[in-house]
């Protein structure tokens, strides 16, 4: 176990020092010269190359080659106020817009029935990007004919959370959020540009209205390298509840 975490830790100090001095958009050397190189498989160099792609260092694409991509920047907020990608990148000064998306008119699953208390949804998918790299696949599910797709055709930029705010009718009061680390699928790999299984940050939400009832569903899946999420944490004071 030790020998393969030396072995690891050489690696990624060996790759992370070799990007650092690329410029943006060099292409590295082929996975097999790489792998030759730096005296490991292509498999244990596939394995770490993943971790600096979803960070954002890196890009690889099919059958053309891996390429250097320094963030331009990093979107650094706390959670405890519920915000679109759009207002935490501009208080931040990223520049972030909307890549592909789509509108899609379809029935509930059982869960989302009980959830929404809706017959028929929406469902918007999107990604998100800086300059020309994706940096977050978003999933938007809500009751048919709360927010119009005409609207939605028009003056959507990727928030449905703004479109929303600026409605004001339900009222959002609060996100019920389940943060957690999670493997990617084939399709949130492909519209972020990454490998199927590679981590991102994934948070599953519900907005909630001030009567308690849910607004939307949705699901963020963040590449780490562009964001660093944080929570101030207070201490109980003791004998509280005693």
């Amino acid at each position: 176990m030790a020998v393969h975490t030396n072995l690891s830790n050489r690696l990624h100090a060996q790759l992370g020092e070799m990007i650092a001095k690329s410029s943006p958009g060099e292409r590295l050397l082929t996975e097999p010269k790489l792998a030759e190189m730096l005296g490991v498989s292509r498999a244990t160099l596939r394995e770490a190359m993943r971790t600096f792609e979803t960070q954002g260092l890196i890009q690889r694409r099919q059958g053309v080659g891996t390429f250097v991509v320094h963030p331009s920047g990093v979107i650094d907020t706390g959670l405890e106020w519920l915000e679109s990608i759009e207002s935490m990148a501009e208080r931040v000064g990223l520049t972030v817009h909307m890549g592909s998306y789509e509108i899609t008119r379809r029935e509930p699953l059982a869960d989302e029935r009980q959830s929404l208390n809706a017959t028929e949804l929406l469902e918007v998918s999107r990604v998100i990007e800086t300059e020309d790299r994706p940096i977050a696949y978003l999933v938007d599910t809500l009751p048919y004919g709360l927010i119009s797709e005409a609207k939605l055709q028009q003056d959507f930029t990727g928030s449905v959370l703004d479109l929303l705010l600026k409605k004001g009718s339900p009222t959002v009061n609060s996100s019920d959020t389940e943060i957690q680390a999670a493997a990617v699928e084939p399709n949130v790999a492909r519209a972020l540009r990454i490998q199927r299984g590679d981590v991102v940050l994934h948070f599953r939400s519900s907005l909630v209205a001030l009567d308690g009832g849910v607004i939307a569903l949705s699901k963020s899946y963040f590449l780490p390298g562009f964001f660093r999420f944080h929570v101030v944490r207070k201490v109980e004071s003791p004998g509280l509840h005693s």
